[in-house]
């Protein structure tokens, strides 16, 4: 049980984050759910019992923000799971600057920043769990993701450099690294996805997102959940540094 324990978790007002706000506090943590999106996450947090915190971590002032009105709130911050994320499926010929600045900066310029922000606090405490969602998508790519790709590998070798120098504080870092989750971030690429491989949009799931796997269902979200929640359990203080396969058998191959 997490409770006494504070988290911070991006991204929470729907799909993924949502579902590990949602873990953390049946396990009796005290959530602060981040997300741009206002209205929703004001609903979310209201059926979970998490505090809201509106911002958006592409700026680097909100991250600041995020962690002092955690800290001010409850006296630090134990637990911080980095899920917000975007999409931009494109060819690189025409892939926008400006939606590659984005990207970068909101999954792996963020989590690094929060990471420092919070690592004070848990270092007081000698414990403290980072838990970064990258995807499979950060180890093997994918045409027509390349700022995907480039953030979520990114954020392994971050994982792992955050676990190195961790360990002696007692803090934890590791990756989850999910195949394709029904979320509404999937749900908005499947048209992209259609339009850039030329296939009908019923097509997408079988023969793009699911093609490479050996089990052909989308990760449930509750499952990401439930592996967040274990990381923070006691069970899991001897592991750091791990970036984690919930791919039905994709990179089996």
């Amino acid at each position: 049980m997490l409770f006494e324990k504070t988290a911070i978790v991006t991204g929470a007002a729907s799909g993924i984050g949502y579902a590990v706000a949602q873990a953390l506090r049946q396990e009796g943590a005290q959530v602060v759910m981040a997300d741009v999106n206002e209205a929703l996450l004001i609903e979310s947090a209201r059926k979970l019992g998490g505090v809201p915190f509106v911002g958006n971590l592409t700026r680097r002032e909100d991250c600041r923000r995020l962690v002092d009105f955690t800290v001010e709130r409850f006296g630090g911050v134990d637990i911080l799971a980095n899920v917000a994320g975007v999409q931009h499926v494109c060819p690189i010929e025409e892939f926008p600057e400006d939606k590659w600045d984005f990207i970068i900066s909101l999954m792996l310029t963020a989590p690094f920043l929060l990471t420092r922000y919070c690592w004070p606090y848990m270092k007081e405490k000698g414990w403290g769990r980072i838990i970064n969602m990258s995807s499979i998508h950060g180890l093997v790519a994918s045409e027509f993701k390349s700022a995907y790709v480039s953030a979520k590998h990114g954020l392994v070798g971050f994982t792992k450099t955050a676990a190195m120098e961790g360990g002696p504080q007692g803090i934890t870092c590791n990756a989850i690294c999910p195949a394709y989750v029904m979320t509404p971030l999937v749900e908005k690429q499947i048209a992209a996805q259609a339009q850039t491989h030329g296939i009908p949009e019923e097509k997408v799931i079988s023969d793009i997102m699911l093609s490479k796997a050996a089990i052909k269902k989308m990760v449930p979200a509750e499952n990401i959940g439930a592996i967040v929640k274990f990381l923070c359990s006691d069970a899991a203080a001897s592991i750091t540094g791990i970036a984690l396969p919930i791919d039905g058998g994709w990179t089996a191959n």
